[in-house]
């Protein structure tokens, strides 16, 4: 096993390897639907997380927004009070589940160069939201930092 493997296992193995998603995840979070305007998007981004994870009437996870989705519109020259949630959306996110190891969760981060993912429930209900930074958060707790 080489350095870099090694180093992995004991982590995974350590108090913060053994955490999941339902332990460090946001469970206040900001939903919009469809219809939603891209402007509204936009001031829920500047009050909390930089994602708007979008639902159906009953809040099945069907999208995401994201900032780079705002500004992608803003450089077509759209006007984000005409765009709605769904012209923009990213459809059939990654999500997660509460169960979800956080080593995992490292994983699909990384991997997929995401800062945050929605956190569904099995029958795709958005219960959260957990980012990066709930990671490092999670790290620091466990690590006696």
């Amino acid at each position: 096993m080489n350095q870099a493997a090694e180093g992995r296992e004991a982590l995974r193995e350590s108090k913060f390897g053994h955490l999941t998603v339902g332990s460090i995840m946001e469970t206040q979070v900001q939903s919009a639907t469809k219809d939603a305007k891209a402007e509204m998007l936009a001031s829920y981004m500047m009050e909390g997380f930089g994602s708007v994870p979008i639902v159906d009437e009953h809040n099945k996870l069907v999208g995401i927004v994201s900032e780079f989705d705002l500004l992608a519109a803003l450089r077509k020259g759209q006007k984000l009070e005409d765009v709605t949630a769904e012209d923009i959306l990213t459809a059939n996110p990654i999500s997660v589940t509460k169960d979800t190891d956080v080593m995992t969760l490292v994983d699909v981060l990384q991997n997929n160069h995401l800062i945050r993912v929605p956190v569904v429930d099995n029958k795709a209900h958005l219960i959260g939201i957990v980012a990066r930074r709930d990671l490092l958060r999670g790290y620091l707790q466990t690590s006696g930092s």
